[in-house]
């Protein structure tokens, strides 16, 4: 049983054929789209990664990379085999390849599917990645003298300044660590002194954040230090103030920002998606076409085009026989292999045995 068959009349089959030359050169120009998509969304991955804790989110612009070169690659290929296919001394060298064609177009139109998926898939290890990245930045935003760490704390001041945010969930995770340096305490100090001995660890805490937490568009000046104090600033109450600081935590700025960029990929992946099943459709369609034709020996003649020659069933089972017989053919026979080992000793034998006397 032929699946879908269409009848194509000759000029039907030129038309086809332009059509998707077209078609093909317009997947081309959405495949370089996808992979500077991807090239853009890795490039921000990347900037930030000192406020990430694990790269499994780099599997999306790994995939949008690849699956765009990929694209550009194999839509070339479909526009040559499109100017070839009214040219019956030409076309036939394209029908071994095309099989590999449609194999690795069928495997883009699956690796786009799952770009989407993941793209929301992968939002909660996002999300835990920043969280313990950005938990240990904030640790580590004082140790400007240690190797490794040195630009810590101007990567916190940036993304905090860059994202309107402060703070892993708000600002008051600046009251749990040490982020002032101790080269810029004074240790004669009563105040700091007592604020080492009540810390269990020894650290100097404050309920107050770095400058890049201020909202420069707040009316009153910044207020960094004593937040929770309502007697150390005029007019100010501590429960309902805003503080002046940027009240959204830079884990939830993040994720929405990222979040926000591949969503926006959404719609591109999906537009590829489409224009790549036409091609991979649309080129079945003339191949089954023009090799109807060659097979009647009337390559201006009418034929038709087919999608499958035979059911969905029989077409798997033949695609299984085929692989099985590929694999059985790479393998090695042990007793066939032992049978002609045999045979090779015998003839050793026979060579090496002394002729017979004659009589």
């Amino acid at each position: 049983m032929v699946l879908l068959k269409i009848k194509f009349t000759q000029q039907r089959r030129v038309h086809l054929a332009q059509g998707l030359w077209l078609l093909s050169w317009m997947a081309v120009l959405w495949g370089g789209v996808i992979f500077f998509l991807g090239v853009y969304l890795k490039t921000e991955l990347l900037r930030r990664a000192e406020v990430m804790d694990n790269t499994e989110i780099h599997v999306v612009p790994n995939i949008l990379m690849m699956v765009g070169l990929a694209s550009i690659c194999t839509n070339w290929v479909a526009s040559r085999v499109c100017q070839d296919s009214m040219d019956s001394t030409r076309f036939p060298r394209w029908k071994v390849p095309l099989l590999a064609w449609f194999a690795v177009s069928a495997v883009l139109c699956c690796l786009l599917i799952a770009v989407v998926v993941l793209s929301y898939a992968l939002q909660g290890s996002l999300e835990q990645s920043l969280k313990v990245g950005l938990r240990n930045g904030i640790r580590f935003y004082k140790d400007t003298d240690v190797p490794g760490r040195c630009f810590q704390k101007e990567t916190i001041d940036r993304l905090q300044m860059e994202f309107l945010c402060c703070g892993n969930d708000n600002f008051k995770d600046w009251f749990e660590v040490q982020w002032v340096s101790n080269r810029y305490l004074d240790f004669t100090s009563k105040d700091v002194k007592d604020r080492i001995r009540s810390n269990v660890d020894g650290r100097y805490l404050l309920d107050g954040v770095p400058f890049s937490c201020c909202n420069p568009t707040s009316p009153r000046p910044c207020l960094r230090y004593h937040l929770t104090d309502n007697n150390a600033h005029f007019s100010y109450d501590y429960q309902s103030e805003e503080l002046n600081l940027y009240s959204r935590g830079c884990r939830q700025a993040l994720t929405d920002y990222y979040m926000e960029l591949m969503n926006a990929t959404g719609p591109g992946v999906v537009s590829v998606i489409f224009i790549q099943l036409s091609v991979l459709l649309s080129l079945r369609y003339l191949q089954t076409a023009v090799e109807t034709a060659m097979v009647l020996e009337d390559p201006e003649g009418d034929s038709e085009g087919y999608l499958l020659e035979k059911g969905v069933k029989e077409t798997i089972e033949d695609l299984k026989t085929n692989a099985l017989t590929i694999l059985k053919f790479g393998q090695v026979d042990p007793d066939a292999a032992e049978g002609s080992s045999e045979a090779a000793d015998i003839e050793k034998d026979e060579k090496d045995a002394p002729p017979t006397p004659a009589s």
